[in-house]
Parts: structure tokens; C-alpha cells; sequence
């Protein structure tokens, strides 16, 4: 049996996002960068959905200060 280790992305809090959702176009307030390279930046609603999935693959995640992300 092989053991997968998923590590826990660093998180840290901007003051404000400039950039906008990848996904609908609305203003950002996560955003995460991947491993190999790039970033993606999530509005609330989306960032809260696809919270699991961003978890478990950024490097590194920057939310919006006052911003409630959900991820476990």
C-alpha cells in the first residue's frame, strides 16, 4: 500500500485582491498558487465551493482580509 502525503498550503491575508474570479469575472478574495507554477484566483462564493480542491492543491494560498474562507 502506498501512503499519500498531502501537505497543508502556507496561507496568508492580503489587504485586498485586485485581481478578479477566474471562474465568473467577480471581485476576488482567494487566490491560490499551484505547483507548477501559475495562480488562480477565486470570488467568495467560489472559493468557499472549491475550497477542498484548493486545499489540497496550492502551494500557497492568499485570502482577503475579513474575507471567511471555509476550507477545512
Amino acid at each position: 500500500m502506498t501512503q499519500i502525503v498531502v501537505s497543508e498550503p502556507t496561507v496568508t491575508v492580503a489587504a485586498e485582491l485586485p485581481e478578479r474570479c477566474d471562474r465568473c469575472g467577480a471581485a476576488g478574495k482567494v487566490r491560490a498558487f499551484l505547483p507548477g507554477g501559475g495562480d488562480l484566483t477565486f470570488c467568495g462564493h467560489h472559493a468557499n465551493r472549491y475550497a477542498e480542491t484548493i486545499r489540497t492543491c496550492a502551494d500557497r494560498v492568499v485570502v482577503e482580509s475579513g474575507f471567511g474562507w471555509r476550507a477545512p
